[in-house]
């Protein structure tokens, strides 16, 4: 999997003329923006990271979307649209629809009192 993943990165900075640094950078945030959407619920510590986190990959997959549509990559570009409504979802729910109100609720790695 990790093959895969640098010769696509070096499709595209070849395609897109991007510094691999770049690349890599994006792909770092891209792993820990699944991370701050995932573990703040599942830990139940600071859960009101995970609208930030959510809207934050919302704003890397719009620049996914564009340098993929001047890429000329339309199938890809539609994934990552894709992708970013989901996290657009996700951080709409958790900020108006879901909110997380109550931090005293006991944690399901704390025994209760």
């Amino acid at each position: 999997m990790n093959v895969a993943l640098w010769i696509v990165q070096g499709l595209l900075a070849a395609l897109l003329a991007l510094p691999g640094w770049f690349l890599r950078f994006l792909g770092v945030a891209e792993v820990l923006g699944a991370f701050g959407l995932v573990l703040p619920g599942l830990l139940r510590i600071r859960p009101g990271l995970t609208p930030l986190a959510a809207a934050g990959l919302v704003i890397i997959m719009i620049g996914a979307v564009v340098v993929t549509l001047v890429g000329g990559m339309l199938a890809v570009a539609l994934m990552d649209l894709v992708v970013a409504l989901l996290a657009a979802f996700v951080a709409y729910g958790r900020w108006r629809l879901a909110p997380y109100r109550d931090s005293s609720r006991s944690s399901a790695l704390r025994p209760a009192r």
